[in-house]
């Protein structure tokens, strides 16, 4: 297996990982709806289910963690052309990543505070 045939599998791959997982979580949903239903709730009900299971801080949790990632990313490829060590970016991605979870984590726990 010469790495053309590697490079050419990885985007199938990718492809069949996300529709797998895709299709699972459509799958479960579905299901936690069937047996919502078979449960004997109304519709207001299974509606207010679903509601109060969204997370109103989910974009920000999210957008935080892009943020972090996008500065680790951008401070890691501009220590990489100062110093020419390869090191610098996965280094600074993994470590901004997971200051930005840390940060959402904080975020969103002061928000549910005020809740």
């Amino acid at each position: 297996m010469g790495p053309d045939v590697i490079a050419v599998s990885i985007p199938i791959i990718g492809i069949i990982a996300t529709a797998l997982i895709l299709i699972t979580a459509f799958y479960f949903k579905s299901k936690e709806k069937q047996l919502l239903i078979e449960k004997g709730l109304s519709a207001e009900q299974i509606k207010e289910f679903f509601e109060s299971k969204k997370d109103p801080n989910g974009l920000l949790k999210f957008g935080i963690i892009i943020f972090a990632f996008g500065l680790g990313l951008g401070f890691g490829i501009m220590m990489e052309d100062a110093t020419s060590k390869g090191y610098w970016v996965p280094l600074l991605l993994f470590t901004f990543t997971g200051l930005g979870f840390i940060g959402s984590g904080f975020i969103a726990r002061k928000y549910d505070i005020k809740k």
